[in-house]
């Protein structure tokens, strides 16, 4: 747990000296949404709906894929002399999902602030947000872990993100429709399938991961 809470503060401190990268997704971030509210005003709660997903995949591309393609050969090999491969991966895991809370919080407030509020059941929706952000940046860590180790990175992450990503948004559009109309019930076993998939994904980086550590 040492090992994993010191890689953790050298992420955050990365990140803290690399501000360009945060503030540059943020500009991205509100750019897109003050576009949409220039262009659409308040749209139907099926394309609010819609449109947050889309954003919040770009984001997550933008935020989360950068993780191991930033770090260097030389970084990656000192590493490797000073910590577990599982614990490396688990910060990096850790790393993104809270920077992806981060963002999706900040989303969330600039959809609801320009673009309108549709939502009908605003503390589910929020769950489901933040349960969305984390399955996310799960997904495109692993993506990432894998596409670092090729010389097309990406196609890799396209190729492979594809089958992973689509049943995932797929879900979270599904889950997050219900919270725009009183009629339909989020259904539990759908939620934890989403988790499912997610722990899922998060083995399968653990268990895959050292062997990519070794090359």
């Amino acid at each position: 747990m040492k090992s994993i809470i010191t890689l953790l503060r050298k992420e955050l401190l990365l990140e803290v000296r690399q501000q360009y990268s945060f503030y540059g997704i943020l500009l991205y971030m509100c750019a897109t949404v003050f576009v949409l509210f220039l262009a659409i005003e308040e749209p139907e709660k099926e394309v609010w709906n819609g449109l947050f997903w889309v954003i919040q995949l770009f984001i997550c591309i933008n935020a989360v894929a950068k993780s191991f393609l930033q770090e260097s050969k030389g970084r990656m090999l000192y590493f490797y002399t000073i910590c577990s491969p599982v614990h490396f991966v688990l910060a990096k895991l850790i790393f993104n999902s809270l920077l992806m809370f981060v963002m999706t919080a900040c989303s969330l407030i600039l959809f609801i602030a320009l673009i309108g509020n549709p939502i009908v059941k605003l503390f589910p929706f929020f769950g489901i947000a933040f349960l969305g952000g984390f399955s996310l940046s799960i997904v495109f860590t692993f993506l990432a872990a894998i596409a670092a180790k090729a010389k097309q990175n990406a196609a890799i992450m396209a190729v492979l993100g594809f089958p992973l990503i689509v049943p995932q948004l797929m879900l979270l559009m599904k889950l997050s429709n219900a919270a725009f109309n009183l009629n339909l019930i989020i259904q539990s076993n759908e939620i934890l399938l989403l988790i499912a998939l997610d722990l899922l994904v998060g083995l399968l980086s653990v268990i895959l991961f050292p062997f990519l550590w070794k090359d």
